[in-house]
């Protein structure tokens, strides 16, 4: 697709300009997050040359035009309405109009919570390339800075592995690591999405082993036995 190449020149300054635009306080869905999205995409395209690089590109950039809280009740049709967005900004800017129902796609299918099945291969490095965020020790970082947005205790005081209580994320941001995170490479779309996400899930592992041996430094855990941890 050599014809795509100078397209992508000419369409990556707009589409940061687009994504800024829309771009809010949350340092986990910044543009610096967008930026590493569409890194990530350029690893896995490398084994993709049939992949339409224009359309993974805005997909990646665009892809959270609207961002709601992982806590709202409409969270999981957040995709999609960034799609319904895209489809109308991109319109405004002349973007190739062949090109709209793929980034639409895209766009949509990319979220975990959705749940919408990535049809196409550029769909498929969009969505690999959003949850490679999720994990190593940028994933990490993202994970405690949602969990304090969101007022979670870092972990549970005296169970931190929940291993006499059901994982809950929604309280206790280390669950997370386990409820979702390590779930990411089982479901990744590309061969080279599957290897970097292993790679990235063996940094949770380790830190997530170092953690709770500090939480627990103290033998009976930080929090006084019965206290859940949740104030300090």
């Amino acid at each position: 697709m050599a014809h795509i190449e100078p397209l992508l020149v000419a369409w990556r300054p707009r589409l940061r300009r687009l994504a800024a635009a829309y771009a809010g306080a949350d340092a986990a869905h910044d543009m610096n997050h967008l930026e590493r999205v569409w890194a990530n995409a350029r690893q896995i395209l490398a084994s993709h040359t049939d992949a339409n690089r224009l359309v993974v590109m805005a997909a990646c950039y665009l892809h959270d035009l609207i961002n709601l809280p992982k806590n709202h009740p409409q969270r999981p049709q957040a995709s999609a309405m960034s799609a319904r967005e895209a489809v109308v900004q991109l319109q405004r800017l002349a973007f190739p109009g062949e090109y709209l129902d793929e980034v639409a796609h895209a766009i949509e299918a990319h979220s975990h919570s959705a749940g919408i099945r990535a049809r196409s291969i550029e769909a498929k490095i969009v969505q690999d390339a959003d949850r490679l965020d999720a994990l190593g020790a940028v994933g990490l970082a993202r994970m405690f800075h949602i969990g304090g947005q969101l007022n979670r205790p870092l972990a549970h005081g005296t169970d931190p592995l929940a291993a006499e209580r059901p994982l809950d994320d929604s309280l206790y941001a280390l669950d997370h690591i386990e409820k979702k995170l390590l779930r990411l490479p089982a479901t990744m779309q590309t061969d080279t999405g599957r290897k970097l996400a292993a790679a990235r899930a063996e940094t949770l592992v380790e830190f997530r082993d170092r953690f709770v041996a500090e939480w627990m430094a103290l033998g009976d855990g930080i929090a006084a036995p019965g206290h859940d941890g949740s104030t300090s």
